[in-house]
């Protein structure tokens, strides 16, 4: 007998959904049966992810969100939960960084990276959030089925590494976040859990892997090798499933063993 992961009936936000890991995030979840919003600022690449998603026979809807907007924020769940359905997971993707030796790092910089790392993450899961718990306290005994909430911090935020140490903080943030996330929102059903991707190969990065330095990284790697987007698919539809209702305030690892 197979075992299986239905999310039918589930909807799920996916931020930074526009290009990368939002955008295998998405079809994962849909591939699972889960009816997706695609949340980014980039509503032109997501209208060609929706398509592809249905393509596939999923379930697409487009929203706008400039996560380091809080009004943006607001509006897209609003919209979301009225055009789609309440939200029950959210996957809070969206990030930036920058690479920069420390005493090199302008206020800008700092400003930039926590605006969407820290700042953007927080008010996505909050906004998301306060609507699970209404929903949880205003629900009859055994009606509301969960919220999952996945911020997606990266390895970065358990190891420090030369030249991006801005990110790396604010990865750690998310990492805490998501404990104190877990710690106020638990008792009400709603889990909150950190996956922490290593070196992945995205469209987005893929130039990099080619070039000398990106050849000297991969050769430091425990095993010599990148990550694909795939890779996390299986973790990912695990924590937004039912049966991970006992899994709360993790911080999990996804990086071949790079950060131990």
């Amino acid at each position: 007998m197979a075992y299986t992961i239905d999310l039918s009936g589930r909807v799920a936000f996916v931020t930074g959904a526009s290009s990368g890991l939002g955008a295998q995030f998405a079809q994962t979840l849909a591939r699972a049966g889960a009816d997706v919003v695609l949340a980014s600022r980039r509503t032109d690449r997501l209208k060609e992810l929706r398509a592809r998603i249905e393509g596939e026979g999923g379930s697409a809807h487009v929203v706008a969100c400039d996560v380091t907007d809080r009004a943006s924020i607001q509006a897209a769940v609003a919209r979301a939960e009225t055009e789609v359905g309440s939200i029950d997971i959210l996957v809070n993707n969206s990030g930036v960084s920058t690479t920069q030796r420390l005493q090199d790092v302008r206020e800008e910089d700092f400003d930039f990276v926590f605006a969407t790392n820290v700042r953007g993450a927080f008010f996505v899961a909050q906004e998301v959030g306060k609507r699970m718990l209404a929903r949880a306290q205003g629900a009859a005994p055994g009606s509301f089925t969960g919220g999952r909430i996945i911020n997606i911090a990266s390895m970065a935020g358990l190891k420090v590494l030369p030249q991006i140490g801005v990110y790396c903080m604010s990865k750690a943030a998310v990492v805490q976040m998501t404990r104190a996330m877990a710690v106020e929102w638990g008792r009400w059903g709603i889990t909150a859990n950190a996956i922490c991707p290593g070196y992945i190969d995205t469209e987005i990065n893929h130039h990099h892997w080619e070039t000398e330095q990106g050849r000297k990284l991969i050769g430091m790697l425990p095993r010599k090798r990148l990550g694909t987007p795939e890779d996390l698919d299986a973790l990912l539809v695990m924590l937004a499933s039912g049966q991970s209702h006992f899994v709360n305030g993790a911080v999990i690892a996804a990086d071949d063993g790079f950060a131990l």
